[in-house]
């Protein structure tokens, strides 16, 4: 036994041993080098270098949840909420590489909400009708659910260019320190567009951008059909001839992309604030009439056949804005005052004469179940004349940020602006067509009561005031409530109240108190929001 021990046991180192030798005499793989992922400081904190290449990348996002109330007065159509929510998620890509010529820089964002009900703001018409959102069909879900995707960022920087999608070079306080953006001002967030900025002096900079007219379009107003049979008297329409008919037909008012936007921009940063002066010029346009019978020859620009039969030459909205940003760390470490006002014809959204959920309309409200609806349109086509005839707005705007501790913030901003329509537009619609109605949008007949209540292309005027309190317990991390009052009210003269009225506008009905009227109409909104970036 014992030998046949010692035969296994040698047999077994001498099987090692060769073993041992043979593989003393195979090449030694090295193992490959592990690639580990760098930090890159050269642009602050969050950037890493893309394994393998000498770009700079960084990963960062947004979860946030908005809850609002607002009352309302009206259950009609899509009216009738009072609450409304908002959840949304945010991607953002960063990406940067030292060149000989500087950073070139490619970012994007994207953003995804689910939004619902119908109190202005959370459920947004603007959004729909720019194509960003789409609505539910359903019998309780029409008109009050949303879903929202939107590619808010998608731009390239390189050498003083800026070509993508990108925030308007024109915009700038665009309602920073504010949750739902109430505030008359300036602010497309997402525009193509293609600029160059350039620096010169001390803290100077001044910037040329091209920018996409889609996204600052605020409609041409227009009748949409209307007929008037003008007899027995002489006619505002055909100017001394008597007895005649004439049949005004549509005119294709959709603007087209025929140019871009010119905005010029001249800058000024320093240690105390910055400072902005910014100027926009765009094109209105649009197409012919189609079609009109008349029943004499009359006179070429007086509702005569070249009135209506050839398209009116473009005009030039153009806008003019002026702000100021101030530090105020003397009062609270983070402090800022934001100052500005903005005016301008034909170009509403530039001076942000619009509501938080009006834009892209000819008429809309911030106020669920309003009394009547202002009007918005950048400009009227005369159909009398057959041109374009430019609405002017004015805007200005205040906001103050204030740290009452590290974890604890304010904001408190307000607004005000006025929006006026040509000399005569309202008159020359309602000679042409003379519509009556209820308590609808109507124009009623020069020279009588329905005419002088009716809302269409009423000068209206908005004020916004509102604040906010929000604690930051850990970085990043926004837990906040926010308030404000809105009111909308006509310049002058009084308009027909279309959510207590009833019957024919008319003296009898109005002094029997059937149709009311009103100046004015207002309304608050409370939001509380949860936000966490990353």
């Amino acid at each position: 036994m014992k030998l046949l021990k010692s035969s296994l046991l040698g047999t077994a180192a001498a099987f090692a041993s060769v073993a041992g030798a043979h593989a003393a005499d195979l090449p030694v793989k090295k193992a490959v080098p592990i690639e580990y992922v760098r930090v890159c400081s050269a642009y602050g904190a969050g950037f890493f270098y893309i394994p393998g290449t000498d770009t700079c990348i960084r990963l960062s996002g947004r979860a946030r949840l908005d809850i609002g109330y607002q009352p309302t007065d009206s259950r009609s159509g899509s009216n009738g909420d009072t609450t409304g929510y908002i959840g949304l998620a945010r991607i953002n890509v960063d990406a940067r590489t030292q060149t000989a010529y500087g950073t070139l820089r490619a970012f994007t964002r994207i953003q995804f909400a689910s939004r619902t009900g119908s109190t202005g703001g959370l459920r947004s018409g603007t959004q729909e009708r720019i194509g960003s959102a789409f609505g539910a069909t359903g019998q309780d879900q029409s008109g009050r659910d949303q879903q929202f995707v939107n590619t808010d960022k998608a731009f390239i920087q390189f050498a003083g260019l800026t070509a993508g999608r990108a925030s308007s070079f024109f915009d700038f306080y665009a309602h920073d320190f504010e949750f739902a953006g109430a505030t008359l001002n300036s602010d497309v967030q997402s525009t193509n567009l293609l600029a160059y900025s350039a620096k010169f002096g001390e803290g100077f900079s001044a910037t040329v951008s091209l920018e996409d007219p889609t996204f600052r379009r605020n409609t041409v107003y227009s009748q949409t059909f209307g007929t008037t049979g003008v007899t027995g008297a002489p006619s505002p329409i055909l100017v001394g001839t008597v007895g005649l008919a004439n049949t005004f037909q549509n005119y294709d008012v959709a603007q087209r992309n025929r140019m871009p936007d010119f905005v010029g921009v001249l800058r000024y940063d320093a240690a105390w604030g910055s400072a902005q002066i910014s100027a926009a010029v765009k094109e209105i346009n649009i197409g012919n009439p189609v079609g009109a019978t008349f029943g004499a020859a009359v006179a070429p620009g007086l509702g005569g056949f070249d009135a209506v039969t050839k398209g009116p030459s473009s005009e030039y909205g153009w806008a003019v804005q002026g702000g100021v940003k101030i530090n105020t760390p003397f009062i609270a470490p983070g402090d800022t005052l934001y100052l500005q006002g903005a005016y301008g014809e034909g170009a509403t959204l530039y001076t942000g004469f619009s509501s938080y959920n009006g834009s892209y309309t000819s008429r809309a409200s911030t106020i669920n179940g309003a009394a009547f609806d202002p009007y918005m349109s950048d400009a009227t086509l005369n159909p009398l004349t057959g041109k374009i005839e430019l609405s002017t707005s004015f805007t200005v705007v205040g906001s103050f940020l204030h740290y009452w501790s590290p974890e604890w913030r304010s904001a408190v901003f307000g607004s005000y602006g006025e929006m006026s329509f040509a000399r005569g537009a309202r008159a020359a619609n309602a000679a042409a067509f003379q519509t009556t109605g209820a308590t609808g949008q109507f124009t009623g007949v020069p020279g009588s009561v329905s005419f002088d209540v009716s809302p269409v292309l009423r000068d209206t005027y908005q004020i916004v005031a509102g604040a906010s309190l929000i604690w930051s317990p850990v970085k990043d991390l926004d837990i906040g409530v926010e308030g404000f009052y809105t009111k909308v009210g006509v310049q002058n003269g009084r308009v027909v109240d279309q959510t207590k009225s009833s019957g024919t506008v008319n003296a009898a009905n109005i002094a029997s108190g059937a149709v009311r009227t009103v100046t004015a109409d207002d309304t608050y909104q409370v939001r509380m929001r949860v936000q966490r970036d990353f």
